[in-house]
């Protein structure tokens, strides 16, 4: 990966501990200030948002690391474990807030000064879809695992804080228009909203993180594109099988089996494969391309070969007789 991309996911997992550190103080004070459990937990939601993104910006700098002998295919997987022992961190947090949104339910508390409180929520919803943007932006580009689990929690507080600020609003006019009107209840409430966000996010972090630890396949649509760019080196390219992927961290690799002319030399055999390699490359970046040349006999075709032979039936019969 070039430098420019290094810089550019370093300067994007600074920003969101900056971010998340200024939040969680803003939150946190005004949230005691003001008597408010939900404005509180939006103060701990950031502060797991925090965490996440100092395991991210570990992740990515670890990531980077080139192949060693003791790690030969990369450190990708800094990244990939990351992305789950963050979401493990949410399912902690989404609990404790949970619990205090109960207990606020049950013993309620007065608050005071709400304004302050929609105030905070309104910056923190800003301030998060702007990092998160940028988060977003550089993970695709990049594909950092780490980088979209953070800007995933980022997101999700975007939506969480304009739910406490909507319970919070509410409150705050119900008291202008309906002093004696007890409105506490929509505090706890939303509290319990946030909660059950950040459950729900944490379950698709840790599927899409605890999927590439287990060496899942590429998304179909990669394997779909793979095998098109395989299939437009026909008819020299006459059959690939055992076609196997795996993703760490950012990087993907790529595996098959690819039959070719049992006549062809050496050298042309090992010019299509950096061929056919390229080109996938070219499509799918930090993609490590292992091919395994196999000579194509006609007439002894195996299965699986001629279930993804490339040439059609009357290419078949050309190159038979």
């Amino acid at each position: 990966m070039p430098h420019e991309m290094h810089r550019q996911k370093s300067a994007v997992a600074w920003l969101s501990v900056v971010s998340n550190s200024v939040l969680v103080a803003l939150k946190i004070t005004v949230g005691l200030l003001i008597g408010s459990v939900s404005v509180i937990s939006e103060g701990i939601h950031s502060g797991v948002d925090l965490l996440a993104a100092g395991i991210a910006l570990f992740a990515v700098k670890k990531a980077e690391k080139p192949a060693d002998d003791d790690h030969p295919f990369g450190h990708g997987k800094f990244e990939n474990a990351s992305g789950t022992i963050e979401a493990l961190l949410i399912f902690v947090a989404a609990g404790w807030i949970a619990w205090e949104a109960i207990d606020k339910m049950i013993h309620p508390r007065p608050m005071e000064t709400v304004g302050w409180g929609v105030v905070v929520m309104v910056f923190s919803a800003s301030a998060n879809f702007f990092v998160s943007h940028q988060l977003f932006r550089v993970a695709r580009v990049s594909g950092s695992v780490a980088l979209q689990a953070d800007a995933w929690h980022l997101r999700t507080d975007v939506y969480t804080s304009a739910g406490v600020m909507l319970g919070l609003a509410i409150i705050w006019v119900g008291a202008k228009l309906w002093p004696n009107l007890d409105l506490h209840w929509v505090d706890p409430a939303a509290a319990l909203f946030v909660a059950l966000l950040i459950f729900k996010t944490a379950f698709n972090l840790t599927v899409e993180s605890g999927r590439d630890l287990l060496d899942a396949g590429l998304p179909q649509e990669e394997v779909d594109q793979i095998q098109k760019f395989i299939a437009s080196f026909s008819p020299t390219v006459r059959g690939v099988h055992r076609l196997r992927t795996r993703k760490s961290g950012h990087n993907r690799f790529v595996e098959f089996h690819m039959r070719v002319d049992s006549h062809m030399s050496v050298a042309e055999a090992h010019k299509i494969s950096h061929a056919v390699s390229d080109s996938i490359k070219a499509s799918l970046p930090d993609t490590t391309v292992t091919i395994h040349i196999e000579p194509c006999y006609w007439g002894i075709c195996s299965s699986d070969c001629l279930v993804n032979c490339p040439l059609t039936e009357e290419q078949r019969k050309k190159q038979i007789t």
